[in-house]
């Protein structure tokens, strides 16, 4: 494989850090202060994690998991953190397969701008359930989604179903 070294990056690399601070309030931290509920669009919230419908989403369904704590690096988190996550992504993908029966997931975490983060600097994972086919031509001619339900619909059936899971014995149960 050729290589091409460009030296002079560096300074550039080095210049843009950690891509500056944003002037904007953080959107996970001001929304860790607001009551669960679809008024505010959250699922869940525990001491450590934030569950919440993304409000411009991708996809029926699409979900957002947040560390609480304001964070922007997977290598920062605790180890009950990183478990708590864990659990999360596994309960909301459950729920979504109960509720939705998607046939897979696109589960991303984006770290930096370049990477296609939309909140620089707290770490959030995307859960979006994915159908055969449910890409089509609006997006791309468009510019515009098409999403089958309306996100009160969407957060009556995914808290319904998240309840669902608390009242049974083997929370994480597929069935």
């Amino acid at each position: 494989m050729d290589v091409l070294w460009a030296g002079w990056r560096m300074a550039y690399i080095k210049k843009a850090g950690a891509e500056g601070a944003s002037k904007q309030p953080c959107l996970f931290c001001a929304t860790a202060r607001l009551k669960p509920g679809r008024r505010n669009l959250i699922l869940a919230k525990t001491p450590r994690v934030l569950a919440m419908l993304n409000l411009y989403p991708y996809n029926v369904g699409h979900i957002m998991i947040a560390t609480r704590r304001h964070t922007a690096s997977f290598s920062e988190l605790t180890t009950e953190e990183s478990l708590e996550l864990t659990e999360w992504l596994g309960r909301v993908e459950i729920a979504l397969r109960r509720e939705y029966k998607p046939h897979g997931f696109n589960i991303g975490l984006n770290l930096g701008r370049v990477a296609g983060a939309g909140v620089l600097g707290h770490l959030h994972w995307h859960v979006v359930p994915r159908w055969n086919g449910d890409t089509n031509f609006m997006p791309t001619t468009a510019g515009t989604k098409v999403l089958p339900e309306s996100l009160d619909r969407t957060y009556a059936r995914v808290s319904k179903a998240l309840a669902a899971m608390d009242r049974r014995p083997g929370k994480r149960s597929r069935r």
